[in-house]
């Protein structure tokens, strides 16, 4: 009997039914989605135009190839390009946030010919060849993928920034706020720099927005705070709320000819009916504005509530590390609270709701983890 590679530790529960920010399990339980499978449930779960969006597709065709015209694509590209703010960046579509980032790598080294990359301590950029060359984390790192041209720096070092990007670097691939090295937020001056010394080298500056995009933190791409271009932005989880999507905006200065990119799936029909199904509700919705409001009201509470060691984030991307380890907070907040949360590290609780998520949800929150943190031996 074929079992499944054993590569996740599992909870033991399974959600059956979803609706907005609530899961239900097989009991009939019901639990508080804070978390969004990893910042993937971006406008809801099971949202009504999501739901129709896909099921009127699904009757008409769900797949071909990109052979063919596919005008969905055209139609997403273009409201991406809108709520952006980058309506004169091309889109390629791919299947996830590791694709989105091997090919971004790909286009930079296409354009200038170069090998060397910067990456940044504590960065997680996918798990294919070239995404985990770029990952810091040599658990996931196997011999056979290469990684002798790339070179990490301190993230949000501004000296070490100016030194180590010089004229033999092909990209510098940065996250505007690191999800899985504990929602590390990007200063300014720091992307400002990265942006500075890419132009002055002539290397290729890569936003991975897999995590922080999308409007999580408040406005579409987190580093639009800091008021930087990016040559390539790559995006994926909050892009099609659940359904497999990834994408690779490029700037104008990038030539496309055939054969440089391709892909099978990237770019079905079910994906784009996704992806322009969830750009359709955030707009129509205001999540990008409640996602921002959301986020200070989330901030606000936990600051109230207090007990610790750093709070970080923007909008609906938070991190809240403490001095202790936070595995058994975490089960009482699943077990006791019925309140889904993730982590990052040992000491990092990490909250990444849907952008649509209420004051409703997130009282249950404060409330359990007041509860929670005041029980803890000080």
């Amino acid at each position: 009997m074929t079992h499944l590679f054993d590569v996740y530790p599992l909870y033991d529960i399974e959600p059956v039914k979803a609706r907005g920010s609530y899961l239900w399990d097989q009991n009939g339980t019901k639990y508080t989605d804070l978390y969004g499978g990893h910042a993937v449930i971006s406008v809801g779960h099971c949202h009504p135009y999501y739901v129709e969006m896909l099921t009127k597709q699904m009757n008409a065709i769900s797949f071909y190839s990109n052979s063919v015209r596919i005008s969905l694509q055209e139609e997403l590209a273009e409201k991406l390009g809108e709520l952006s703010g980058y309506p004169d960046y091309r889109l390629f579509l791919c299947n996830s946030g590791a694709e989105a980032n091997e090919n971004a790598l790909k286009l930079a080294s296409f354009h200038n010919g170069r090998t060397k990359v910067i990456a940044f301590n504590k960065a997680f950029h996918g798990r294919t060849a070239g995404a985990v060359a770029v990952t810091d984390n040599p658990a996931i790192v196997a011999p056979v993928n290469y990684n002798q041209h790339v070179t990490f720096l301190p993230y949000n070092d501004i000296e070490a920034a100016e030194t180590g990007i010089t004229d033999e670097v092909c990209a510098v691939i940065v996250e505007g706020i690191q999800g899985v090295g504990g929602i590390h937020v990007a200063t300014d001056e720091f992307l400002q720099t990265l942006r500075r010394r890419c132009d002055e080298t002539g290397a290729v500056l890569i936003l991975d927005s897999v995590q922080c995009g999308f409007g999580r933190t408040g406005k579409f791409f987190s580093h639009q705070f800091s008021g930087i271009d990016p040559d390539l932005m790559t995006m994926a989880k909050g892009m099609g709320n659940g359904f497999p999507i990834g994408g690779v905006l490029i700037s104008p200065k990038f030539k496309a000819s055939y054969g440089m990119l391709g892909t099978t799936f990237g770019g079905n029909h079910l994906a784009c009916a996704a992806g322009v199904a969830v750009l359709d509700i955030m707009k129509s919705e205001n999540l990008i504005e409640n996602a921002a409001r959301m986020g200070e009201y989330f901030m606000e509470g936990i600051r109230r509530v207090g007990g610790y060691k750093e709070l970080r984030g923007r909008g609906l991307m938070i991190g809240i590390e403490y001095d202790f380890p936070v595995k058994d907070l975490r089960n009482k907040l699943l077990f006791e609270h019925k309140l889904f949360t993730g982590v990052a590290g040992a000491n990092t609780i990490r909250l990444l709701p849907s952008l649509a998520i209420g004051t409703e949800e997130a009282d249950a929150f404060l409330k359990a983890l007041e509860v929670e943190i005041s029980q803890v031996p000080n």
